[in-house]
């Protein structure tokens, strides 16, 4: 690997297969976009309002839902946890504040700002939790919940 190169993604089998990412900044959804996808990750949509996500999660859900909670159309990423969960689909709230409800319809909820590694570290720690797993590294700002 080059120095300053891209990191080679690591094998699909230790990822989830898809994300939905939720989110209304239009810079940390790009940001966010870019970055899972260079790390691996396949990204089913990027979505900024909780209709959009219900309408994703139901047509096809994926293996993990990272929403923020106050979307700018007024809707929440707390409707579309009340869906994913139904599915059967983990969520990990991404968000500036953790909404008290979040222990019971998410796996985790992680601390805006948050760095691209922490964002890593709690899509591994998720993952971990989610399968039962011990959780390694749990990075800055993430509070995980279990099932």
């Amino acid at each position: 690997m080059a120095l300053f190169g891209k990191r080679k993604p690591r094998p699909e089998k230790d990822l989830p297969t898809t994300i939905l990412i939720v989110e209304d900044e239009p810079l940390v959804a790009f940001d966010n976009e870019h970055f899972l996808r260079d790390a691996g990750y396949l990204v089913a949509a990027t979505v900024d309002n909780a209709a959009d996500a219900i309408a994703s999660v139901q047509a096809s859900p994926p293996d993990l839902v990272l929403a923020d909670v106050r979307l700018s159309d007024g809707s929440t990423g707390i409707e579309v946890a009340e869906v994913a969960k139904g599915k059967g689909v983990p969520v990990m709230f991404v968000t500036g504040a953790c909404p008290p409800e979040a222990q019971s319809l998410a796996v985790a909820c992680l601390s805006k700002p948050y760095t691209q590694r922490d964002l890593l570290a709690a899509i591994e720690a998720v993952k971990a939790t989610v399968a039962g797993m011990p959780v390694g590294r749990v990075p800055r700002g993430l509070t995980l919940f279990g099932l």
